[in-house]
């Protein structure tokens, strides 16, 4: 699992923490520390690589989503045409550090909001999902289902506070070449959208208070928050039953059987996009056209239609890119968990 992949490893490791003497010496406090926040240490070193190596393919996403391309091989022909390989990467800087802070703090909240729900269901209705899932030969049910949902339907409400600032950022420097572009716009507007151009992620935070105000660095929070809730749920969820099952079927334990981490990483990813991409298409959108308007201007929002083809323009450099950035996370996290579980707290 994500947040602790072995419920009784997680219980005796913590009663080993709290009965063991305290040492002197600064040489174990950093240990000490790695393993009390193991969750947070693999979340945020795999966040990062995750992140760097994905990055290209999520410029392109939101390029589709945003502006007209034959398809995704047009999209990148164009921005390498236009803008070199830094266009690909341009907004980076935000997301590496957003994305890090926002996994770190998602599979936290993430790791206690399980335990909270599985406790509580153990209580009223006398089912411990955590239990289920580490018992050998189980599958997948209602009950670890609701239990894995909620609790990452909890963390990604939890975290769209943080992220949307971050994530309109990275927007607004992957489209600020194509908005400069825009031809057969009003001259207030051109002149708005012109002044993002080729500006780093802090002079584009800042660009964006200068026209909308603080709260402009909220643009677009109502689709941020129901995309988040919708989609963590759905990908914690995946991740945990397609894990359990491919564990299952395998007859090994989640550590020992890597594939099933990576199968199970990328097909959360998959999933939930799928399943919310027109929600995180109009909130693209909505947040492009805001860009362009400045404080006190309404902008009109974009009503969210499922099945409607537009609405999933680059779903499948979407898919593709969310397979590989949480292949590659999952697989980093789950071994960076495992070396971290098995180091000596004590020497």
């Amino acid at each position: 699992m994500p947040a602790e992949s072995n419920f009784q490893d997680v219980t005796s490791s913590t009663i080993r923490t709290r009965t063991m003497p305290q040492l002197s010496g600064g040489s174990e406090k950093p240990r000490r520390w790695i393993k009390r926040y193991r969750t947070e240490t693999a979340a945020s070193t795999a966040s990062v690589l995750s992140t760097v190596t994905a990055f290209p393919l999520d410029s392109v996403k939101t390029r589709m989503q945003t502006y007209p391309y034959a398809g995704a091989l047009d999209c990148v022909r164009v921005t390498y045409n236009s803008e070199g390989i830094r266009g690909f990467f341009r907004g980076v800087t935000a997301p590496l550090a957003s994305v890090t802070l926002v996994r770190t703090i998602s599979f936290s909240i993430y790791q206690r909001s399980k335990y909270v729900y599985s406790d509580w269901m153990k209580k009223h209705l006398g089912f411990c999902p955590l239990e289920h899932v580490n018992k050998n030969g189980a599958y997948p049910n209602l009950g670890t289902i609701a239990c894995f949902g909620a609790a990452g339907a909890t963390a990604g409400s939890g975290i769209t506070f943080i992220a949307c600032p971050f994530e309109l950022t990275k927007l607004s420097a992957q489209v600020s070449v194509l908005m400069a572009k825009q031809k057969n716009v009003d001259p207030q507007k051109q002149a708005i959208a012109l002044s993002y151009h080729n500006k780093g992620t802090f002079k584009t935070l800042a660009n964006i208070v200068k026209h909308r105000g603080f709260t402009g660095m909220y643009t677009g929070l109502n689709l941020h928050l129901l995309r988040d809730t919708l989609g963590t749920g759905i990908y914690f969820a995946t991740y945990e039953s397609s894990k359990q099952l491919l564990t299952t079927f395998s007859g090994k334990d989640a550590h020992k059987n890597p594939i099933a981490v990576l199968v199970a990483g990328a097909l959360c990813g998959i999933v939930s996009w799928a399943l919310i991409y027109p929600i995180d298409s109009v909130k693209s959108i909505y947040q492009r056209n805001a860009l362009m308007y400045s404080k006190g201007q309404k902008v009109p929002v974009p009503k969210i239609q499922f099945f409607r083809r537009d609405m999933y323009r680059g779903l499948g450099v979407s898919m593709g890119r969310s397979a590989a950035v949480n292949a590659v996370f999952f697989s980093a996290f789950e071994f960076l968990k495992k070396r971290i579980n098995a180091m000596k707290e004590f020497e």
